[in-house]
């Protein structure tokens, strides 16, 4: 696929949705660069650390998880590297008191231990055999891994293996900067941003990349104004029950 510079997508977004084309405008270039060098096995255990806890208190629980196999001197460079990240056997065969030691709840270790067993297994495979499988697959794939869900797969798919077509619906900030910048008075339901999303595609990790920076432009007053009408989002139901959705985290990226 060509490079996705900020023109190809402003012509690309500008005649499937104006909309989102003039936050394209506003936003600036796409700087959306995926860390290709961090394994799929690394990538997955630094998202499990990150769940439900602060980036700084991530990073501190990391360190001292590095610190084991490391030491404490070499920790802060293996976690900028990934280099001095213990090996699937090694996370497996560590003490849990070990782990818990150093800062990981329960819940945690037993979701690294199983990520750790499922990559010896080939279910977490090496990047190059990931990279040919299609999005899909790795979705159903990974998230077989205790403590791995939908949205972090698509975290790894747009961040770590550099997909351009993932649209993660269930995530607060994307929800967020679909309201601001298109005017609504509550949050999108996820499967109606999706619905709504397939005519972004196939780009909608770009999309989903400057509904992010929508968030920002409204906090900086440079958000463009939202058309009138709003878009209407439709949701068809299956049932009379009242739907019920997961609500990721809101990520920040930059």
């Amino acid at each position: 696929m060509p490079a996705l510079t900020r023109r190809r997508l402003l012509a690309h977004f500008s005649a499937a949705d104006p909309t989102l084309g003039a936050v394209i405008e506003a936003a600036g270039p796409y700087r959306l660069v995926p860390d290709t060098g961090s394994t799929p096995f690394v990538h997955l255990a630094r998202a499990i650390t990150h769940q439900q806890i602060s980036g700084a208190a991530a990073r501190t629980i990391l360190l001292r998880v590095l610190a084991i196999y490391t030491g404490a001197e070499a920790a802060a460079a293996a976690l900028e590297t990934g280099d001095g990240f213990p090996e699937p056997r090694q996370l497996l065969d560590t003490d849990d008191a070990t782990l818990r030691g150093a800062g990981l709840s329960r819940s945690k270790v037993v979701a690294l231990k199983d990520l750790a067993a499922r990559a010896l297994e080939g279910v977490v495979p090496d990047t190059a055999t990931l990279a040919a499988l299609d999005d899909a697959q790795i979705v159903e794939r990974l998230t077989t891994v205790r403590g791995i869900g939908r949205w972090t797969v698509q975290m790894m798919l747009m961040f770590q293996l550099g997909r351009p077509d993932v649209l993660p619906a269930e995530d607060f900030g994307v929800r967020n900067g679909f309201r601001l910048a298109y005017g609504l008075r509550t949050l999108p339901a996820p499967a109606a941003l999706a619905a709504y999303g397939a005519r972004w595609a196939p780009l909608r990790s770009a999309a989903a990349w400057y509904l992010w920076r929508a968030v920002d432009l409204a906090k900086a007053g440079g958000l463009p104004a939202p058309p009138r009408p709003g878009p209407r989002l439709r949701l068809r139901r299956k049932s009379p029950k009242r739907l019920r959705t997961r609500v990721a985290p809101a990520r920040a990226r930059k």
